[in-house]
């Protein structure tokens, strides 16, 4: 292959091939809640659930993980169709066999919920042969058990589509870039669809955030303050680097806004995370307001003879 060809094929294909489809972040609230926000794709592993425990906030479970500790697949095949991902790590495959098992799987998968994408990791060198070339492969990092550099090359991976599983977002990089760059023996680049990484939350625990240039020290958050700040630094980092999703897709987790974001008994200002846990009232007048608790809301119905939009008058 000549120079010039790598430089034309360069150009016009590897910033497409490192730019993510998503970013992912599996987590519970409220964490997912600042991470659906920021405009990461968000879910559980099967066996989880977000532990909703805010009144006025859902957000969807768009990416689902197996129990890798202990996998079933038609357990989570039932989950999956519980939930409808809009992405799926459906299991890590050892073998051949197993290549083939989840392979199967896959198609069926992709048969009943079209657009899903859904990912198999091949743990053994022959497993990535099997898996048919519109499966993603889940390159395996961080603390896996056995992680993508000890069974296979990175020439295995090129020309594949592929998600990177753990490791921070700057080691992510450096296996990207190996993915994606010219070779003067002329694989194709990889594509990379996603990437996603949850060690934030141990990084909060001992008191410290992700930034592009490292850990800092964040004594002086709370856990979900440090998380936000982690994700933020991981979201400025990706985009840095042309990995982050080209179409931007920061959204709203609240069931239900008032009218104006202040608290009806007091006047004083709500921003969106004091709304989270509020009771919002949409009234027959036309108002829709918003309460601290209940005690509250009862307290100003009676005086202002509110009535809520389908309820019953006594």
């Amino acid at each position: 292959m000549s120079s010039e060809a790598i430089h034309s094929w360069s150009a016009t294909a590897i910033d497409n091939a490192q730019r993510a489809e998503y970013v992912g972040f599996l987590h519970r609230e409220p964490f997912v809640v600042d991470a659906y926000r920021l405009g990461f794709t968000i879910g559980v592993r099967e066996d989880y659930t977000f532990q909703s425990s805010l009144r006025n906030v859902d957000v969807p479970i768009e990416m689902l993980d197996n129990d890798f500790r202990n996998p079933d697949l038609d357990r989570y095949i039932q989950r999956f169709e519980q939930y409808e991902p809009s992405v799926g790590i459906l299991g890590d495959a050892y073998d051949i066999d197993e290549a083939r098992e989840y392979n199967r799987a896959a198609r069926e998968l992709k048969s009943k919920f079209p657009g899903t994408e859904l990912i198999v990791v091949p743990k053994c060198r022959d497993a990535i042969d099997v898996i048919d070339d519109d499966i993603i492969l889940g390159y395996p990092m961080g603390y896996s058990d056995k992680i993508a550099e000890e069974y296979t090359n990175i020439v295995d991976w090129r020309g594949r589509r592929v998600h990177l599983l753990g490791a921070s977002p700057p080691k992510q990089y450096e296996v990207i870039d190996e993915l994606t760059q010219p070779r003067v023996t002329g694989e194709e680049p990889a594509d990379i669809i996603g990437v996603d990484w949850n060690g934030i939350h141990l990084a909060a625990l001992k008191g410290e955030s992700f930034s592009p240039h490292g850990y800092r020290d964040a004594d002086d958050l709370s856990i979900r303050e440090t998380v936000r700040e982690s994700l933020r630094g991981i979201k400025r980092y990706w985009q840095s680097v042309g990995v982050w999703p080209a179409s931007e897709k920061g959204r709203n987790p609240l069931t239900a806004e008032p009218m104006d974001p202040v608290w009806t008994v007091d006047g004083r200002h709500a921003n969106g995370r004091d709304l989270e846990d509020a009771i919002v009232v949409e009234y027959e007048n036309g108002q829709t307001l918003a309460y601290r608790s209940k005690h509250e809301r009862d307290r100003i119905e009676y005086r202002e003879g509110l009535m809520p939009v389908g309820e019953e008058r006594p």
